[in-house]
């Protein structure tokens, strides 16, 4: 599988350091371990703190388990989003692909896996390039809609199709599949959200209730 080793260097180095901060996470997030970033990115997202380590650790153990046992004849790209594991990239073929959901959902601690790896060749490294500079599209319409958060909704492309993953209300993932569907270059937008009521948003985000209306004389 042709993983890019910086890339999963990354998320080792990323894995590493948050690790060493998760029985003190309270405290921990000014280290020069962790770095002011990614403190501010987990105290800002929606997932608490162990699931958050627990999903850089899921994907780089799914990639793993892939790579041992494919090595480059397939191109698999794994995300995980509050344990559930999205699938993307190609697979030579369906039974690969089958294989390929098999060896990731045995990862301990996943929640589900969503499958959207084609049966294709390998994509080219201009394709990916591309897809990347989708994915920049999206986030920062999202940015300048300003119709939610923009860091509650997790942007993945693949062969010009976006995925959205995020714990988010109905109203915050219909506005994020109206601006993604409307991004130059998206060629399909596909959900991956699990839905929250504004009640439950207002909890992770630790926000107080909306203010009572007053009674009606």
């Amino acid at each position: 599988m042709k993983i890019r080793t910086d890339n999963l260097a990354k998320k080792m180095r990323n894995l590493a350091a948050l690790a060493l901060c998760a029985p003190v996470l309270a405290g921990c997030f000014g280290a020069a371990a962790v770095g002011v970033g990614t403190g501010a990115l987990m105290m800002a997202d929606r997932r608490n703190p162990e699931t958050y380590i627990s999903d850089e650790a899921l994907e780089i153990r799914a990639l793993n388990r892939i790579s041992e046992k494919y090595g480059d004849t397939t191109h698999v790209n794994a995300v995980s989003y509050n344990r559930m594991i999205l699938l993307t990239g190609e697979a030579p073929t369906a039974a690969i692909k089958a294989d390929v959901e098999k060896l990731a959902a045995g990862v301990p601690n996943v929640k589900s896996i969503s499958n959207e790896v084609a049966i294709a060749g390998p994509s080219t490294y201009g394709g990916r390039s591309n897809d990347s500079y989708i994915t920049s599209k999206v986030k920062a319409r999202f940015v300048d809609a300003n119709k939610f958060a923009a860091n509650h909704v997790k942007v993945v492309t693949e062969a010009g199709v976006v995925f959205l993953l995020g714990l988010v209300t109905q109203a915050e993932a219909d506005a994020a599949v109206e601006i993604a569907r409307t991004t130059g270059g998206v060629q399909k937008v596909v959900r991956v959200f699990e839905i929250i009521t504004p009640e439950q948003a207002r909890a992770a985000d630790n926000a107080p209730p909306p203010a009572a209306k007053p009674a009606a004389k």
